[in-house]
């Protein structure tokens, strides 16, 4: 049998053996093994020793990801939005933002005519001033017009840039007509009735107001109380001017004659908003302090509740009395609110233009309906052919 003999591979000849073993040797593999370990065992303690490389680890990534988008977002929320005011350049580190409302100015020609029509401009971040609240206080009684009337005042106090408060006052009890009425009109109201016996009173109205003026002191409300009865017809105008009244304001008001063929003007005369004088063509009126009709004339309600502010301190509460004459009560109550015409504002300025009307045109000898509904058709029917 013939024999191979390998000889020693020349690429291991240069290499040196441990104890001069042979290449795969048991001793040269554990010398390697044990090599091996020892260098895993000091790179271990290095990194456990050494605190720069401690640093260095996993999380470094997120870090630097966090950072720069902290960065980013500090940016954002100190860059402003809007149009910067660089006051020319003079004073770099003051920013201004301004609102986008701008004037814009533009010529306009109509029939040959030019001029420059200008938009207002809003000042920036104005405070916005709360507009007065506005007292209307309406009598009213069981009648056949009485439906009509109270929507007819209504419509127009719906119209009215708010705050507005209705004060309607019905006598000895609330009817649910009246009650269904306010609370279809869409406006603040309050529903009072006056307990007083109403029998034997000539005026019921008087007692109705006092039932609204003690409601008004009672609960301090702030404002300008106005007397609108429900038959007078009113003006849009009338209660956006009275929230310019101060104390005391007052203007003419237009009426018809009992004949019914004429009109009468009753009111102040006015320069400017000063009351100068008194317009009245009925004799017998001659005799009043102030002549002016119920429903021409508002006040301040804190006139009512805290008098030493307008230094008009009384003994007694304002309110209307029952014991004059008739056409008495509007002087009467005037007297106990202010001095003299100083204290008085004519409105509008120069008491130029009529604000509101008293007809008195009633029907009278109707029939009230109950629950303002007919239960019968007309007595005349005609039939269709």
């Amino acid at each position: 049998m013939a024999s191979i003999r390998r000889t020693l591979s020349p690429l291991y000849h240069d290499r040196p053996f441990d104890n001069g073993g042979a290449p795969f040797s048991p001793s040269s593999i554990s010398s390697r093994t044990s090599k091996h370990n020892s260098a895993q065992f000091l790179s271990f303690l290095t990194a456990t020793t050494d605190p720069k490389s401690s640093r260095r680890g996993p999380w470094r990534r997120p870090f630097y990801q966090f950072l720069a988008f902290f960065l980013i977002g500090f940016l954002l929320g100190m860059t402003p939005f809007g149009q910067i005011d660089d006051m020319n350049g003079t004073d770099r580190s003051n920013f201004e933002i301004k609102p986008p409302n701008s004037v814009k100015r533009e010529e306009v020609g109509v029939d040959g005519v030019s001029f420059v029509a200008e938009e207002k401009k809003k000042e920036d971040f104005d405070l916005v001033v709360p507009r007065k609240l506005v007292i209307v206080v309406t009598p009213t009684y069981n009648r056949a017009m009485q439906g009509y009337y109270l929507n007819r005042v209504a419509q127009t106090l719906r119209l009215v840039e708010p705050p507005v408060l209705w004060i309607v006052v019905e006598g000895n009890a609330a009817s649910f007509e009246t009650s269904e009425i306010l609370r279809k009109t869409g406006v603040m109201y309050r529903h009072l009735v006056c307990k007083r016996n109403m029998t034997s009173i000539k005026d019921r109205g008087v007692h109705q107001r006092n039932a609204a003026l003690e409601h008004i002191e009672l609960h301090k409300l702030d404002g300008i109380v106005y007397f609108a009865d429900d038959d007078n017809v009113y003006s849009l105008e009338l209660f956006q001017s009275l929230r310019q009244i101060r104390r005391f304001g007052t203007w003419p008001v237009a009426m018809l004659a009992p004949s019914k063929n004429k009109a009468i003007l009753e009111g102040p005369v006015c320069n400017g908003s000063q009351v100068i004088g008194w317009h009245t063509n009925e004799k017998s009126k001659r005799l009043r302090r102030f002549h002016v009709d119920m429903s021409g004339f508002a006040f301040n309600s804190t006139i009512l509740w805290d008098p030493k502010r307008w230094k008009r301190p009384f003994p007694h509460p304002t309110r209307q009395l029952d014991t004059v004459k008739e056409g008495f009560q509007e002087t009467t109550f005037i007297e106990q609110v202010v001095a003299d015409e100083s204290d008085m504002e004519g409105v509008p300025p120069a008491c130029s233009r009529i604000l509101n009307w008293h007809l008195h045109l009633d029907a009278l000898d109707v029939p009230y309906p109950q629950g303002w509904v007919m239960q019968k058709n007309l007595e005349a029917v005609i039939t269709v052919r």
